[in-house]
């Protein structure tokens, strides 16, 4: 029994150590350790040895198990470090999926209004983010000392004298200080002095900033702007306008309504509704009467047609602009729009 274990250890750590790679070493292993091995074999036959021989028996083929296992693990990691021991791969498994990435809901619902509006012959211009106090206030009918112009409302830029001059923050003599756009209503008067003379038919959607944080309001958002001036445009072209874009962007059972309001800058003014997406205007918890409030409309102002040098008592028209973020959370029935800039995502893979 003695010699025949120590034959078997022999011939075992030399096949052990010849191994040339993992697939080798694993047949080598289940042939030399497995069940159905000599090794294992061996144990069954201690039974019929003399009672005096049977302890040294088990012990010796104990210990060999165990310096076979040794002398396995350590090949095992020798192949390893040379690189020869190579992962087993499951060539039925099926391939893992690329994953996909795409737009952020704030860009899908910007090229979705757009496809909108373009086929309403809507051009979209970019005007720009940094503007002076006249195409953001004065030109559209805002005076001095009007609350919107207050520190506390909107982001002014500190005066003083930057390297470059599209920076420059010094109070221009005509066009005031420099402001954050509180709104895309800059656009308006901006598009009327490069067109000169209507029609007119643009959108403007661009970055605007005011000091608002709460479930509705971020300091920083994205508005829609909306302006068509020419002869004969009415009320009835707003209303119609509306009507479209609500069918095209939130559904064909949702509606619209104007409600009178004031805005400087127009004249009538209107606060546009949306029928609740919810409870489809029946009035729920989130809408409370069957209404949300979409944005603010009207018709141009006689004097902001003046400021784009536009004649009022030719031309006529309307404007409206209305936040992307707001009009998402209306879509989706978001709960809270700073979801959209938290970068959650586990949020932003739902879209």
């Amino acid at each position: 029994m003695d010699n025949t274990i120590k034959n078997l250890l022999e011939q075992s750590k030399t096949k052990i150590e010849t191994a040339k790679d993992s697939v080798e070493l694993n047949n080598l292993y289940v042939e030399i350790l497995g069940k159905s091995s000599k090794i294992n074999n061996l144990t069954k036959t201690i039974p019929a040895l003399p009672q005096e021989e049977r302890a040294q028996a088990g012990q010796m083929i104990n210990a060999a198990k165990k310096e076979l296992e040794a002398i396995f693990q350590k090949t095992k990691q020798s192949l390893a470090a040379s690189h020869k021991l190579g992962k087993s791969i499951d060539v039925t498994a099926p391939g893992k999926k690329q994953e996909l990435g795409h737009l952020h809901l704030v860009s899908q619902a910007i090229e979705e209004i757009v496809d909108i509006f373009s086929k309403l012959g809507f051009s979209l211009q970019s005007y720009p983010e940094v503007d002076w106090d006249w195409y953001a206030f004065e030109a559209l009918n805002m005076p001095k000392g009007h609350p919107a112009r207050d520190d506390w409302e909107t982001f002014f830029i500190a005066s003083h004298r930057a390297t470059s001059s599209l920076i420059d923050s010094q109070p221009n003599p005509k066009l005031g200080r420099q402001v954050l756009t509180p709104h895309t209503s800059n656009g308006q008067v901006r598009e009327m002095e490069t067109v000169k003379t209507p029609p007119v038919r643009m959108i403007n959607i661009s970055r605007c900033y005011r000091r608002q944080i709460d479930v509705s309001h971020t300091p920083m958002f994205h508005q829609f702007e909306g302006l068509l001036v020419d002869k004969k445009v009415s009320i009835t072209d707003l209303k119609g306008t509306f009507d479209y874009f609500t069918k095209a962007f939130f559904g064909p059972n949702r509606v619209t309504r104007l409600r009178p309001h004031h805005f400087r800058f127009t004249e009538p003014s209107f606060e546009v509704d949306v029928t609740c997406g919810v409870c489809d205007g029946k009035g729920c918890r989130i809408c409370k009467e069957g209404w949300l409030e979409l944005g603010g409309s009207g018709m141009v102002h006689p004097k902001v047609l003046e400021a784009g040098r536009i004649d009022p008592k030719i031309y006529t028209g309307f404007a409206f602009g209305w936040g992307i973020e707001r009009t998402i959370a209306m879509k989706t029935e978001l709960p809270d729009i700073r979801l959209l800039y938290q970068n959650d995502i586990r949020f932003l893979e739902q879209f």
